[in-house]
């Protein structure tokens, strides 16, 4: 089984610290490296953690607020000089087009790139699909899901033992239709089984709302902003952010495997079990990134 493995570039939020850069996580599975958030020194971020940007396929952005996409002139910049040959995807909210076209003006871009406005919607693949979701940030913003399809995998001792020739009576096993091999009735479910898929949830920066519990619904790790504790949850209200106890929450209601909250505030930079303990009196399973963090599924 292939794993999806997450590396957090950046945990901090709109004020980096000498531990925590701008938000930035790397998703990897099989060819696919996506990219979510471009915080300001991103591509350095690479750097330190021996990864090659040269690899990405999409990136996801969840919103264009400073702190989450400042990296992106340099990095797309960086690619171009070391001749990126993919043609890049990007993916934000409504308005990511005009900003685009704004950072184009900026800076010369001379890669190729396809831009993508979206919201509510699925990004379908053959063998994954993204989520999106609209969020509640008072500027258009995105919480994103990578989820891995749930796949039938046949048994090579059973298909061996039947002496089945490759033929598109494979291809009808693994759709799940039964087949006739030799005048006998061969049933897919009796030689192969259901892989269950696999998902990952991004919120980032959001004030509380429906919709984050549908990202997260089922996810086997969310991965939540947690920019106050819930002694400030007036102002978390006031400026559209959660609080871990609001991410645990959404993990709870959701039913989340793992909670691993982000987006840390320089407040709680040498406390952050503060934070930690907010969320872990709702949701048990509850960590804090550190830049540089993986975790993999």
């Amino acid at each position: 089984m292939e794993k999806i493995k997450v590396i957090f570039l950046g945990t901090g939020n709109a004020v980096p610290t000498e531990k925590r850069n701008h938000t930035s996580m790397l998703l990897t599975y099989k060819d696919e490296n996506i990219l979510i958030d471009c915080g300001e020194g991103t591509q350095r971020q690479f750097k330190i953690a021996k990864l090659s940007p040269a690899k990405l396929t999409r990136i996801l952005i969840t919103h264009w607020h400073g702190d989450h996409f400042l990296g992106l002139p340099g990095l797309l910049q960086t690619l171009a000089m070391t001749e990126y040959k993919r043609t890049l995807k990007i993916y934000g909210p409504p308005g990511t087009k005009r900003h685009m076209l704004a950072l184009r003006e900026l800076v010369n871009i001379a890669i190729n790139l396809e831009v993508h406005e979206v919201s509510n919607t699925l990004i379908q693949e053959k063998e994954f699909m993204i989520e999106t979701q609209s969020m509640d940030h008072g500027t258009p913003a995105n919480a994103y899901a990578f989820v891995i399809k749930d796949k039938r995998r046949l048994d090579k001792k059973k298909m061996k033992k039947l002496k089945l020739p490759n033929s598109p009576l494979i291809g009808d096993l693994q759709r799940g239709k039964d087949i006739v091999w030799k005048g006998k009735k061969i049933k897919a479910n009796s030689i192969s089984h259901i892989e269950k898929g696999r998902k990952v949830a991004f919120i980032l920066d959001t004030g509380m709302n429906n919709r984050a519990l549908l990202i997260a619904n089922g996810a086997d790790i969310l991965i939540s902003e947690s920019t106050f504790s819930s002694q400030e949850a007036e102002q978390a209200k006031e400026y559209k952010h959660l609080t871990a106890a609001d991410a645990a929450t959404i993990a709870k209601k959701a039913k989340a495997k793992k909670l691993i909250l982000t987006h840390i505030s320089q407040r709680y930079e040498h406390i952050p079990k503060v934070i930690e303990k907010d969320a872990k009196r709702i949701f048990k399973n509850t960590f804090i990134a550190k830049d540089f963090d993986s975790v993999e599924i």
